[in-house]
């Protein structure tokens, strides 16, 4: 409890209208799919459904529950009204602008259906149920109605968690469980509809039932229809005209952004636009079809968007909460640093972006994020080959290029094998990452894997180049594991996705030393240690690092074809 004041100043600070309307999204989808679970049951019998909504309604209206939900509800609406008359620009891609349209017609759609189950339970004291329900529903035609309701609200909903979780780091690893659900559960409900419809459609038949069933007290009478079908259609009504007032809104505040005058954004590489005042950076360069790196699609939940500001920047305005948290967590105080997705100038602006715009458009999301940069723990595993340059010497070029593609294709084939990710080819060496999609112990395990690979591989091309090698071709491998950034590195038309930090470095060292110590491969502690191999199993060293002030604790591998055996001698003792 003492730690809460400390992190509430930094939950604030993080907290803007796209976050409340998030937190509204979730808990009214989370009532969407209690509801379709609820209507799942219809596959088993109206009388499953009728029991699991009992619970279902116990719980959303239990007061407290029913406060949060009717206030999510009206708080969602009303901030998806506003982000209607915000949005400025919509050449987003078709998602953002669907789920926007979806979410303004399901309050049109489901009038009908809380006023007449709802407001007719509070004013009339109505008992309609799910056979009331399903009756109507099925009676009358509305079924296509609610059809359409459920279709779209799951549609946006989808769409919104999607646009949550892709972010995330564990969302690759999730996306098709989370498909499935996307699919299996609507699927589910508008049968479980269906199938108790039709139950309920052939009870109907039945005097008897529809005497139980269908009475006044349930259904109510002809005049208390026809005074919920009035508050119906006003409540309605006042949504379009709603709508339709803020339309003229935005047309309204579009006349008036031109003339109150146009101001220019020059991009810092030639390219100059004009654009009215109160449009944001990123906006503008999706009205002119200008490049803009952004992964989030401008919800000021990435800082890819970032740019630079060029000459004075104290006439700009303030940055705001939720802008000086993100800028804040990517650990930038300059004040000539800005996300272009939420400043919006009032003056002639002059900047550069952050981040090469061809990578990501402001139209185009990464499906990838890492690409952009991320901090991950990986492996590092660097090879390289033994005497190249005598080999190079006394051969043609061509033959010289042969032997040494042969060579790094042994590699990149054990590499590729274990899970690795061969990354960066020099000369006649190769960094590989492990780790890309794996935890850090079965990284450490793969790497391992492959290093004795590389020296089997290896030893199947001396046999098969003998005849034309004067000795066989050596190699060097050095492991180590450990937090580094990935990402896209480079410029223009010559960008690689690739690791930095520390522990690639480290692992170039260690492949380094393999020829003083004279082994095949260096082994970081870290990663004996992460991989559940023995304190025993190889021979212990403590080396310099250069770089590092204290000496470094390493394995050393005399062969390197024996660590696939230690490996899996650790993974048994682990099981």
């Amino acid at each position: 409890m003492a730690t809460a004041p400390v992190h509430m100043p930094e939950l604030v600070r993080a907290t803007g209208v796209r976050q409340v309307r998030l937190v509204c999204g979730i808990i009214l989808f989370a009532y969407v799919v209690s509801h379709f679970l609820n209507h799942a049951l219809g596959n088993i019998s109206v009388d499953a459904m009728q029991i699991a909504v009992y619970y279902h309604t116990a719980f959303w209206q239990f007061l407290p529950v029913a406060i949060v939900f009717y206030g999510a509800a009206l708080t969602h609406m009303g901030l998806g009204v506003y982000a209607l008359y915000q949005r400025r620009q919509f050449r987003w891609k078709t998602i953002e602008p669907l789920q926007l349209v979806l979410g303004l017609s399901i309050p049109a759609l489901v009038m009908a259906h809380v006023i007449g189950v709802r407001l007719g339970q509070t004013l009339y004291g109505h008992q309609k149920l799910y056979p009331q329900e399903l009756y109507l529903f099925f009676s009358s035609n509305r079924i296509w109605t609610m059809t359409t309701l459920l279709t779209i609200a799951w549609i946006h909903g989808c769409i919104g968690i999607y646009f949550w979780l892709r972010l995330k780091p564990f969302f690759m690893r999730a996306a098709p469980y989370l498909l499935a659900a996307a699919v299996l559960i609507p699927t589910l409900s508008l049968l479980g509809v269906y199938q108790g419809g039709r139950s309920v459609m052939f009870d109907a038949d039945d005097g008897e039932w529809r005497t139980h069933n269908l009475t006044r007290r349930q259904l109510g009478s002809t005049a208390e229809a026809a005074t919920l079908d009035r508050i119906t259609n006003t409540l309605t009504i006042g949504y379009v005209g709603l709508l339709g007032l803020v339309l003229a809104a935005r047309g309204v505040r579009a006349l008036r952004e031109r003339r109150g005058g146009m101001i220019a954004l020059s991009y810092g590489n030639g390219k100059t636009v004009r654009v009215p005042k109160g449009l944001s950076v990123l906006e503008a360069s999706l009205r002119h079809n200008v490049p803009h790196a952004s992964v989030c699609g401008g919800r000021a939940r990435c800082s890819t968007c970032r740019i630079r500001i060029i000459g004075d920047h104290a006439a700009l305005p303030e940055p705001s909460q939720r802008e000086a948290f993100v800028l804040a967590r990517v650990g930038t105080a300059d004040p000539s640093i800005r996300l272009a997705c939420q400043l919006r100038p009032e003056c002639d602006l002059s900047f550069f972006q952050l981040f090469t715009p061809h990578t990501l458009s402001a139209g185009a999301h990464a499906s990838t994020p890492a690409r952009i940069g991320q901090e991950r723990y990986l492996v590092s595993l660097f090879v390289d080959m033994r005497g190249s340059t005598q080999l190079a010497e006394k051969r043609l070029p061509f033959d010289t290029v042969f032997i040494v593609n042969r060579f790094l294709g042994a590699v990149s084939q054990a590499v590729i094998e274990h899970g690795g990710q061969p990354n960066q080819f020099v000369g006649d060496g190769m960094l590989a990452l492990f780790g890309l999609s794996a935890d850090p112990q079965h990284a450490c395990r793969q790497a391992l894997k492959a290093a004795s690979s590389i020296a089997a591989n290896i030893d199947e091309l001396n046999e098969l180049l003998s005849h034309d090698l004067r000795q066989p071709i050596g190699f060097g491998i050095g492991i180590h594991g450990g937090e580094v950034i990935i990402g896209d590195i480079g410029y223009r038309d010559h960008i690689v996705f690739t690791a930095l930090g520390d522990a690639v470095n480290v692992a170039a060292r260690l492949q380094d030393m393999t020829k003083t110590l004279a082994c095949e491969a260096i082994v970081s502690e870290e990663v004996r240690r992460t991989a559940g191999l023995g304190d025993d199993s190889l021979p212990q060293q403590e080396v310099a690092i250069r770089g590092r002030d204290e000496p470094m604790a390493v394995r050393v591998v005399a062969d390197a074809r024996e660590l696939a055996a230690l490996v899996d001698r650790g993974e048994r003792v682990a099981a």
